[in-house]
């Protein structure tokens, strides 16, 4: 039976500095996403981005990460706790942890429609490039977790069962590592491979919707449900009622894609 390593969550300590490796795997999602975009600008020229776009939307982007996911974690999970006098002032305290993915792809969908209208190009175009650079950083978040021993599985008999000793001693599933896989290594893969050649305009963003939605409502199947919300409507999460607008959205959107580019293609 796998017992977890309970990794001390500060990675370096320098006096009274500490550098956690939580904060450390966001550093190594950007600077995937720099490199991997890098790549891409050089190699699949049809993005017509540049370098200094490059920088700019990972500026973008680290800001909507960081506020959206807070701001969606307060909103989605705790408001009756956060929306009082006593708690308000702690909304924006991220060092307390608590951040929500789907907030988080809010705040982003904003930033890049803020960075479209200041380069003057659509939408789409910048989302369609970022999707491929994106599941990397997931899973790097998802091993975050994992080190942290947070965002555990829900008890199994099954021999990939893992002893979480900050919970209790029943073997829960790594759901963690559910998500690194799914949600960071798979949808990587389906996205970049898809995205080696052009495409009709919305159509990678549509399929990373989908690919997320698809993973994170199936793990989550196997994660256990926050305790102070713990099952919703239908017996399912709050990670999985999020999820289902991504996926019928992405279907809506690859639907629109294609059918978009065969409409232009008769005009």
């Amino acid at each position: 039976m796998w017992v977890h390593p309970q990794f001390d969550p500060v990675a370096i300590a320098i006096g009274p500095l500490a550098v956690r490796w939580y904060g450390l795997m966001y550093l190594v999602g950007f600077i995937l996403f720099l490199l991997l975009g890098h790549w891409r600008i050089r190699n699949q020229p049809w993005h017509a981005l540049t370098g200094k776009d490059l920088d700019d939307l990972l500026f973008y982007g680290a800001l909507g990460v960081v506020l959206g996911g807070r701001l969606g974690y307060v909103l989605f999970y705790m408001p009756d706790y956060y929306l009082t006098a006593a708690h308000f002032s702690e909304i924006l305290a991220v060092w307390k942890g608590g951040m929500s993915f789907h907030g988080g792809f809010l705040g982003v969908i904003t930033a890049m429609a803020l960075f479209a209208r200041k380069k003057h190009t659509g939408w789409l175009v910048i989302t369609d490039f970022i999707a491929p650079l994106v599941p990397l950083g997931l899973a790097a978040g998802r091993m975050g977790n994992f080190i942290n021993g947070e965002l555990w599985g829900r008890p199994t008999d099954l021999p990939i069962g893992m002893i979480f000793p900050q919970v209790d001693m029943q073997p829960r599933h790594p759901s963690q590592l559910y998500e690194f896989g799914l949600e960071g290594v798979v949808l990587f893969t389906v996205l970049w491979l898809f995205s080696r050649r052009p495409r009709p305009a919305g159509a990678a963003s549509g399929l990373f919707l989908i690919g997320y939605g698809l993973a994170r409502f199936t793990v989550e199947f196997a994660r256990e449900p926050d305790s102070f919300l713990g099952y919703l409507a239908l017996h399912l999460s709050m990670g999985q009622w999020l999820s289902l607008p991504m996926i019928f959205a992405g279907l809506g959107l690859l639907y629109w894609s294609y059918r978009h580019e065969r409409r232009h293609r008769r005009l």
